[in-house]
């Protein structure tokens, strides 16, 4: 049993000060609730909330930060640098790459990832001896860096689609690829859920996975995931760029949520990562669904994606949450922070999103099936964050508004399941930063 007392904590019902969280011996909080400081509690200056969840993460992208911005910055210099470094990975050294990324991520308060993963195989498409060598590397490192993680394990068959139709898979391209949906999901049932690791699916793009092989994965995704919780989340990039888009109305006829939807894989389940360009059919097929839209601001305004419509698609019954994707940034609170600064962009509005919408948004896990976390209430899972009220960002703010003013360098402590892995601003692995160079710094010497 262990105990914190906290100056501010944000509870379901608000902000409240003084609040005591008692944890119990399997990492659940026993109580939650206002109270005095006593002797042997551990003291949180700041402010308090539950630990953020990042929906939408490429491990191995954290390896192009600062290097895909020459030669004008283009799409096509990241897609060609994120081939090289994709090219290069093996099990060992992707185990110390996400290893560094996820305690860079824990670093920021975040305490659960949802990894779409799909380098799976050997460059050329030949599998490991255990072909979820890959995906259980990745499983370590969360281990490791001590956050949760749900696997969405993706299949992605096509290189690409255009108006004449489906494109094979490139070189670079061929480890992403089990050959079809069946093979896809005969290798995706031998991963098991553990109290750390859980299994979701993925369908990379309507570019990548062609439509019958669609139609076929609504029923293999379900198989595959013997879930014990209550959803059995499947990921999709959805409507990232305008090319998408026309490529898909070219070639079927549809837009790639109208595409999803006759697939039948349309449903609460389901997360359109970006849905960024969307019409208004798409938002209404979307909500209608009880869906989720996975926002990455920081990525899609690092890849100038666009700006997705938030507030619509919340407005129609569409559940938000946040990932930082390409690891541009990793900041959940900064990209909570961009769903309302985008929105006032685009229409020259404030307030389009409260300060609590935003931090829902930052901490919303059940979307990657995480559903016995995100709130700080007895019975559920420890995972909590606490960020300073004293740096030169946050001196002054309302601690209520917090999300508007704090990024990831005021996190100071993080706690999962009743362990703390940050501390004073330091990972219990040591120095992240040193981590992450002696991972990343070997994949660029002959570039």
């Amino acid at each position: 049993m262990s105990r914190f007392w906290c100056e501010y904590a944000i509870l379901p019902g608000g902000l409240v000060a003084g609040v005591r969280l008692t944890v119990d011996d399997t990492g659940r909080f026993a109580l939650v609730g206002q109270g005095d400081r006593q002797d042997g509690d551990s003291i949180l200056r700041g402010v308090t909330m539950p630990g953020f969840a990042n929906t939408h993460s490429h491990a191995f992208h954290r390896a192009l930060r600062g290097r895909t911005h020459d030669n004008g910055g283009t799409f096509w210099t990241w897609r060609e640098r994120m081939y090289h470094v994709a090219a290069q990975l093996n099990p060992d050294n992707y185990l110390a790459l996400a290893r560094a990324t996820y305690a860079e991520m824990a670093l920021a308060g975040i305490t659960t990832v949802g990894e779409f993963h799909y380098v799976h195989h050997q460059p050329g498409g030949t599998p490991y001896a255990d072909p979820n060598e890959m995906g259980k590397a990745l499983q370590q490192a969360a281990a490791e860096a001590g956050i949760g993680i749900t696997l969405l394990d993706t299949c992605y068959l096509a290189g690409g689609l255009g108006k004449d139709g489906h494109t094979p898979l490139n070189d670079e391209q061929l480890r992403f690829g089990d050959g079809d949906v069946a093979a896809w999901g005969k290798r995706v049932a031998d991963l098991h859920h553990t109290d750390g690791f859980r299994v979701g699916t993925a369908m990379h793009s309507v570019r990548a996975v062609p439509f019958e092989q669609l139609k076929e994965a609504s029923a293999v995704a379900r198989q595959v995931c013997d879930a014990p919780f209550s959803i059995d989340p499947l990921h999709v990039h959805v409507s990232e760029q305008p090319a998408e888009n026309q490529a898909c109305l070219d070639f079927y006829g549809r837009t790639p949520v109208r595409l999803l939807a006759d697939a039948g894989l349309l449903d609460g389940n389901l997360s359109a990562v970006h849905a960024t360009h969307l019409t208004d059919d798409d938002i209404r097929l979307l909500g209608d669904a009880g869906a989720w839209a996975s926002f990455c601001p920081t990525t899609e305004r690092d890849l100038a994606d666009g700006i997705g419509p938030a507030k619509a698609l919340r407005d129609n019954g569409v559940r938000i949450s946040l990932g930082s994707d390409q690891h541009a940034v990793i900041d959940l609170i900064e990209d909570a922070r961009a769903v309302e600064m985008h929105e006032r962009l685009v229409t020259n509005e404030r307030g389009r999103f409260t300060p609590a919408q935003l931090l829902g948004m930052a901490t919303e896990h059940a979307g990657i099936g995480w559903a016995d976390t995100g709130r700080l209430e007895a019975g559920l899972r420890a995972d909590f964050v606490t960020v300073g009220l004293d740096s030169v960002r946050t001196a002054g703010s309302d601690p209520a508004q917090i999300m508007l003013s704090a990024t990831a360098a005021d996190v100071h402590t993080v706690v999962r399941a009743g362990e703390t892995i940050v501390s004073e601003g330091l990972h219990r692995l040591g120095d992240i930063g040193a981590l992450l160079t002696e991972a990343i710094a070997p994949l660029w010497e002959d570039k």
